[in-house]
Order: C-alpha cells, then sequence, then structure tokens
C-alpha cells in the first residue's frame, strides 16, 4: 500500500495545532472562571513544600500546562516571593497536575467533538455572559482537543505497514534510553507535553507501539517540558535560574529511577490495565499518573537536598530581595494588639521604602532605557500590591481588638498610609507603561524636556521620603516641610506645561511626544498629592 505522505503530514500538524488550540482555550476558560488568581494562589499557598505540591497541581489543572505554572514559579523566585523549597514543591505538583489532560483524552469521548465545538462556539458568540462564554471556552477547548487527537490518530495509522517506523518502535522496546531521547526532543519541538503525551495514547490506542516502548517515551516527555523554564530562567537571577534547575533534575532523576525499574512498572501497568479494564488512552493516562505521583513521593523527602544540589550547580550570590510581609504575627492581635500595631507599621515602613526604591528605578529607566530598571520596578510594585493585601488584612484583624484612642488614631493612619503608597506604586507603573510606549512608537522627547522630568522626578522623590521619614518618626516639622515640597511640584508641574505648549507650538516636539510628557508630569504631580496625605495624616490634619 503505498503511502499518501502529504495527507498523512497535514493532517498530523493540523491535528496537532487543533489540539494545541483547544488545550489553550480550555485553559484559559478554566483559569478565567477560577478568577484569573493563579499568581496568587501560588504566593499565597506555599507556606511549606507540601502546599506548594498542591498549589502547583491545582494551577497546574487550571492552566492545562506544567510549563506555564513553572514559568510562574520561577517568575515569583526571581521577584523574591518564593523561596527555592517552596519553588521545588510547585514544581512536584505541575508534574502531577499535568496528568489531568491524559485522563481527560482517555476518557475516549471523541465522537462527540464536533457538538462540544458547536456548543462551545454558540456559547461564545452567541450569549452576552462571562460566565457562559468561560464555560464555552472549556466546552469547545475540550471539543477541539479531541478533534484534533482524532485528526492526529488517522494520520498515524497508515504508519503501522511503513517498515521503518516498525523497526524504530522495535529499537525503543529493546533499548529503552531512545524511548526517553524520542520524547524528550518531540517534547521540546511541540512546547508541550500534554500534546507527546496525547499523540502518545494515540500511538499506543492504534498498536504502533507497545508499552515497553510507551512508558520511556512518557518519561522522556516529562524531561522536554523543562525546556521552556529553562528559557525563561535565562537572565533571571540566580534563584531563578536553580529553581529552573531543579526543574530539569527532578524529571531526570525521576526518568532514570523508572528506567532502571522499567520491567516492574511496565508489568505493574499492565495488571493496572486488565483489573480496571481500561481502555488504551486510560492506560497511559494512568502510566503517566502513577509516574509523577511516585516520582514526587520518592523525592519529596529530599527536597533539601535538591535545593543544595542545585545550589553547586547554579553558583553565584543569590540576591534576591525578600519582598514578604515578615512581622505580622498573628498571635499579637490577640495577646499585645499594641504590639500587633507596632509590627503592622514596621511593614508599612518598609512599603513606603519599596515606594521609594521604585521611583528611584522608574527614574533611572526614564534616563537610560535599560530594561533592568523597569523589570526592577515592576518587581517593586507587585511588591507593594502584596504589602498591601497582607498589610491590610492584617489591620482589619486587629480592629476588632480592643485599642486606646491614641492606638486607634495610629491604626487609622497606618490604613490611609497603605492606601496612599499603593496608589504610588500604581503612578510609577503608569510612568514605566509610557516609557515602554515612547519606545515602542520611536517617539522623541527633548533633551531640555529630559532634564526637567530628571528634576521633577528628584523634588517628588525627596518628598515621598520626607513623607515617610515624617511618618517613621511621627516628625511633624519633617511633615510640614512635605508639604511645603508638594506646593513647589505643583508651582513645577504648571510651569514645565507652559514650556511644553511653547515648544508644541515652535514645533520643537512633536503632538506623540507631548501626551506622554504631559502624562508623566501628572503622574509625579499625583505622587506629590499622596506624599502631602501621609504627611498630613502624621500632622494630624483631615
Amino acid at each position: 500500500m503505498e503511502l499518501d505522505v502529504q495527507k498523512i503530514i497535514f493532517e498530523f500538524i493540523g491535528g496537532l495545532g487543533i489540539f494545541l488550540y483547544g488545550i489553550k482555550t480550555m485553559g484559559d476558560g478554566l483559569q478565567k472562571s477560577a478568577g484569573d488568581r493563579l499568581r496568587e494562589i501560588l504566593d499565597r499557598f506555599t507556606t511549606n513544600p507540601f502546599m506548594g505540591v498542591l498549589a502547583g497541581m491545582i494551577v497546574t489543572m487550571l492552566i492545562q500546562s506544567s510549563s506555564a505554572t513553572t514559568v510562574i514559579t520561577v517568575g515569583l523566585v526571581s521577584a523574591g516571593f518564593m523561596t527555592l523549597r517552596q519553588a521545588i514543591g510547585v514544581i512536584m505538583g505541575a508534574n502531577i497536575g499535568t496528568t489531568f489532560t491524559a485522563f481527560i483524552i482517555g476518557l475516549n469521548v471523541g465522537e462527540y467533538s464536533l457538538p462540544m465545538i458547536a456548543v462551545g462556539v454558540i456559547l461564545l458568540i452567541f450569549v452576552k455572559n462571562a460566565k457562559a462564554n468561560n464555560i464555552g471556552s472549556i466546552i469547545f477547548g475540550l471539543g477541539a482537543l479531541f478533534f484534533g487527537l482524532g485528526l492526529m490518530s488517522g494520520a498515524m495509522k497508515p504508519l503501522s505497514g511503513l517498515q521503518s517506523f516498525s523497526d524504530l518502535t522495535l529499537s525503543m522496546s529493546e533499548n529503552p534510553v531512545l524511548g526517553v531521547l524520542v520524547g524528550t526532543v518531540l517534547t521540546v519541538i511541540v512546547q508541550s507535553s500534554s500534546a507527546t503525551i496525547g499523540i502518545l495514547q494515540g500511538l499506543y490506542a492504534g498498536d504502533l507501539v507497545d508499552l515497553q516502548a510507551a512508558l520511556p517515551i512518557l518519561f522522556g516527555d516529562n524531561i522536554g517540558t523543562t525546556i521552556t523554564a529553562v528559557l525563561a530562567s535565562i537572565g533571571a537571577t540566580v534563584a531563578a535560574k536553580r529553581a529552573a534547575a531543579v526543574h530539569v533534575l527532578f524529571n531526570l532523576i525521576g526518568a532514570t529511577i523508572f528506567l532502571i525499574l522499567l520491567k516492574p512498572f511496565t508489568l505493574f501497568v499492565e495488571y493496572i490495565e486488565s483489573s480496571l479494564n481500561l481502555n488504551p488512552e486510560m492506560t497511559i493516562a494512568f502510566g503517566h499518573g502513577i509516574f509523577n505521583i511516585s516520582n514526587t513521593i520518592i523525592q519529596f523527602p529530599f527536597i533539601a537536598v535538591l535545593a543544595y544540589i542545585v545550589t553547586k550547580l547554579v553558583p553565584g550570590e543569590d540576591t534576591v530581595k525578600d519582598y514578604k510581609a515578615k512581622n505580622l504575627d498573628p498571635v499579637f492581635i490577640e495577646q499585645s494588639p499594641s504590639i500587633a500595631l507596632g509590627q503592622a507599621k514596621e511593614e508599612v515602613l518598609r512599603m513606603g521604602q519599596f515606594a521609594i526604591n521604585g521611583l528611584e528605578d522608574t527614574n533611572k529607566f526614564l534616563k537610560t532605557g535599560e530594561q533592568k530598571y523597569s523589570d526592577s520596578a515592576y518587581q517593586l510594585e507587585d511588591a507593594i500590591n502584596h504589602f498591601d493585601r497582607n498589610i491590610t488584612d492584617y489591620l482589619v484583624s486587629l480592629s476588632r481588638s480592643s485599642l486606646s484612642n491614641h492606638e486607634s488614631e495610629e491604626h487609622t493612619i497606618l490604613m490611609d498610609t497603605i492606601r496612599d503608597i499603593e496608589r504610588i506604586g500604581d503612578h510609577f507603573e503608569n510612568i514605566i507603561e509610557l516609557m515602554d510606549y515612547k519606545k515602542a512608537n520611536k517617539v522623541s522627547i527633548t533633551d531640555s524636556a529630559m532634564d526637567d522630568l530628571d528634576e521633577m522626578f528628584k523634588l517628588t522623590i525627596s518628598t515621598v521620603t520626607e513623607a515617610i521619614e515624617a511618618l517613621d518618626h511621627g516628625d511633624k516639622e519633617a511633615a510640614t516641610h512635605v508639604v511645603q515640597k508638594e506646593e513647589l511640584i505643583d508651582k513645577m508641574e504648571r510651569k514645565l506645561r507652559k514650556q511644553h505648549i511653547i515648544r508644541l507650538s515652535e514645533g520643537i516636539c512633536s503632538g506623540q511626544a507631548g501626551i506622554v510628557y504631559v502624562d508623566i508630569l501628572s503622574n509625579l504631580e499625583r505622587i506629590g498629592d499622596h506624599a502631602v496625605n501621609i504627611a498630613e495624616a502624621v500632622l494630624g490634619e483631615e
């Protein structure tokens, strides 16, 4: 029988494309249904490695990608929101969570794929409701996943008559390392272990590979999926590189252990298949699940050892800053509200310092255009939001305790100050976005205008710094000075606006440049307003 190579290739790559799009659409629908709080789940619920495993599982099930979960984790480690040990737990959980897709495929409801696509499209296009649209995305994604898988399986069936393909599968049965290599390379190319597991399920269901060859390919899929995290860690912090290295090491160790135990593992999967009367797709899903769960159980007690190994493999100083609140002990809310209030104030002052650092990095980005300053400022803004949530929750709990009149006043000042510092973070983030717009659209601001912005930036930073110092020491003289400085910021803003209008009228400055320039001035002026709010709270003024 003559093979239609073009038909095989077109059906396979087309099916793969539909399959990958289906996974993405389903993941998007699940993510939106979860309230798009996946980063917060990882941030909040990774207090220890065990919780990290659970968080990694949940997030990966929702976004349908262990690679994406690991990339988010690398970002959190890089930003200082997660320790390496917590990250190892998340990575282990992500490996378990990624088996969810294989179990969905194992349900083998491909004959309903087209009606599912139709229902999904109806909910997406004809229903004007966000919740229904999310459900539509999930149903459409599932339908597309099964339809794409059906196309791929159909394309691969003629390969059974190809002698070279039979020789390859026989070689993989006799040489499991070759199977691992095939699985690794395929996943690196496709960039999705879910897709390669789906392909493997189709191959096994079509009797194109036996279980002895299929399981090593499965091990290789897990190794190949680590490439995304490795790429994400390039240029990141030492801690982020170590998190990516853990992902590679964890899967390499797991693959090695199960290659050694391949014969008993194959017999065990065959026993599960016959005992539960599983279809071929579900057999691979169970093999995938048992492998990842067992690998996690085996390596979980050695998290500290893994952390030590990657610290040696990736040398260098860990320059990650601690962006987590560390003084908010809930015990003091009940035992000593005054100490709890003092702890909250310490964290508010740290939050204020992050705002000052963020402003400094934003100014450096304005002057140099170097991406490292933009990245640092974004991290600091993220840290400010993190502090905002944590300190506010702590102070709300504290408000239920019995506080003296003086403590109640201080409590109110801290609550107000948190809001002002959070808004300062939003404003310097706005400025970064304006600079990104300037860079992307090749907008040119004159040197004299840039010098003016630098001068106003320095005045604004010194005003915010003095406001935080006034809060720290209850210094009313410094607070009064802040109010005076803010008046200078207002005057400077009005003066620079007038100068900008002159430049526009003389044709020195373009309209686009003017919009960016004026918006930066407005954001700096508003930052000054928030500094005054902090100072007036210290002065006891409304």
